[in-house]
Order: structure tokens, then sequence, then C-alpha cells
């Protein structure tokens, strides 16, 4: 008995310890980016990057083998004013006629405590790019009740010089400095 126990663990070991990365996409509806800055002192707006796409491939065992990549198309930018949207969108910001979207790609992950990980990676906005890292924690991973597959769950913040990314108009009156918040849930893709 004794040994077929053992046996059992080590089969059970043997099989986590060679789990493959899963591979989720980015469910938009249950995704934010936001990103807050002061204006002039008097506030701290913020907007809604909406309509993100992308994929993470997540590997518990191995979390340095995950990667993400997001695409955020500024059609989805809501500040939740009609006009100042518009003005995010034209030339004095994200110019996103000529750049329509911002992306980020992951260059590195690494744990950082229980349930915490670093993403390092490239955000490029109106063709440049920069490095920036995420702070992140997994929320959780397991099946979604809705969905009726697997999904995982995390929550980001960054800090970002919007200066550095073309965007400055009005820097420094208006912060130069903007927080980025991040919540987004990922689903296995349905089979086909």
């Amino acid at each position: 008995m004794r040994k077929t126990l053992l046996i059992a663990a080590l089969f059970a070991f043997a099989g986590s310890a060679f789990a493959a990365p899963v591979t989720y996409k980015i469910d938009p509806n249950h995704t934010s980016v936001i990103a807050q800055w002061s204006h002039f002192g008097f506030s701290n707006p913020s907007a809604n990057f909406g309509k993100a796409d992308g994929v993470i491939v997540y590997d518990a065992q191995n979390v340095s083998a995950s990667k993400v990549e997001v695409t955020l198309p500024l059609e989805g930018l809501n500040s939740f004013v009609a006009d100042f949207d518009e003005h995010l969108r034209s030339a004095d910001f994200f110019d996103a006629a000529k750049y329509p979207a911002a992306t980020f790609k992951s260059t590195k992950v690494e744990a950082a405590g229980e349930g915490k990980l670093k993403v390092t990676g490239n955000l490029t906005i109106k063709d440049i790019t920069k490095p920036v890292v995420l702070d992140v924690t997994l929320n959780k991973a397991a099946d979604q009740p809705m969905a009726k597959r697997a999904a995982i769950g995390f929550d980001a913040t960054a800090t970002v010089s919007r200066t550095e990314f073309g965007v400055g108009k009005y820097a420094p009156a208006v912060s130069d400095e903007v927080k980025l918040r991040i919540t987004t849930e990922a689903l296995v893709p349905k089979a086909e």
C-alpha cells in the first residue's frame, strides 16, 4: 500500500513538473486598462482603454515561460466625456488616425512572491517603444462558471511617463506621470 502511494505521488509530481503552459485569450468585456493623471493638481481624471485584445500564456510551474501580448485599439478609449475622448485621440495626444492602437509585449516574467509577478515588456504608443514593468497579482486560475472553461485573472499596476511616448501635451502642468491600473480576465479559447 505504501509503495503504491509513493508511486502515485511520484507520477502526480512528474505530471505537474512537466505541465505545459496554458494559452488564454483576453476577454475584452472583463478587462480594463485605466490611465490616471493629475490635472493641474486640481483633479485626477482617468480614461479606460477598452476593447483590449490579446493572449496570455501562463505556466504556473515555470513562470519565466509565461508571456503576454495585448493590443489596445484607441477607438475603445473612453474618459466618459465625448469631447475629451476626441481630444485624446487627436494629434495633440495619441494621433489615433495615424496610430490606431497601443501595444504591450512582454519580454520577461518573474515570480515576485506568492501570487505575485513582475512582467517586463515593451509598450508601444505612436510607434515609440519603451520598457515598462508591471507589478502583477494573480487573482484566480480556475474554471469560469459561465463560460464553462478554464480562465485566469490578473490585476496589474505600472507608472509611465507620457512624454516618453510623444503624448506630452501640457506637461508638466498636467502630470507627465500616468498611473496604469489593469484588471483582466482571460479564457482558454473554445475548441473549434
